[in-house]
């Protein structure tokens, strides 16, 4: 896949050598949008890669954009995680170019399970619906234990605590490859938003 001569490609053993800078572009991402995220490590992402689970954008020798799967529950469950553009290659169409990327390897990998996605970012839950993902409470996404550690990284991982894991401020998508949505089903992003927020204003006045 091209765009404006950049290539988005199921990243290869080799584009191990940009884990460090997809660490650090994961980072900073999080903190332009204020919102918590799930710290990785440059050996976490380098697995990744190295395993075929990933996806990247490159200009040239650059790489510009990443995003990456890991399964959960036996295999039940995908989750799409860390998705990143480098600020210098936003608007292009880049995030939406990654996404069907990395849909697309979910699919291939994992054809029976489940994707999900747990995000703050409205322009990826934009992303989510167009594909047919649809928001979910925390409790139809995985059990698996492992998972949920994940999320220790993340400095709001106390409300998730507090909440029994039933809510955060991220908002749970799930794409079921039984139940596609039709295209006129889908849901809008900002209502998902505003039904988050109405939700967690009621839960925290109880």
């Amino acid at each position: 896949m091209q765009i404006n001569g950049i290539t988005v490609k199921f990243a290869s053993p080799e584009d191990a050598k940009y884990a460090e800078l997809i660490v650090k572009l994961i980072y900073e991402s999080a903190l332009q949008r204020g919102t918590g995220i799930a710290k990785r490590t440059p050996e976490y992402i380098a697995q990744k890669i190295t395993s075929g689970k990933s996806v990247v954008a490159l200009h040239g020798d650059k790489l510009v954009g990443f995003s990456y799967i890991e399964s959960w529950g036996h295999g039940d469950f995908v989750a799409t995680s860390g998705l990143i553009v480098d600020p210098e290659y936003r608007h292009l169409g880049l995030a939406g170019a990654i996404k069907t990327k990395t849909f697309e390897l979910a699919r291939l990998r994992f054809p029976f399970a489940k994707l999900f996605s747990i995000t703050t970012s409205l322009p990826v839950m934009k992303l989510n619906s167009r594909m047919g993902y649809k928001p979910v409470t925390f409790s139809e996404l995985t059990d698996d234990e492992e998972f949920w550690q994940g999320c220790q990284g993340c400095k709001n991982y106390d409300i998730l605590q507090r909440n029994n894991r039933r809510m955060c401020l991220c908002t749970g998508m799930l794409f079921d490859p039984k139940q596609p949505l039709p295209a006129d089903k889908r849901a809008n992003p900002y209502m998902i938003k505003v039904r988050n927020r109405i939700k967690r204003l009621l839960h925290l006045k109880k």
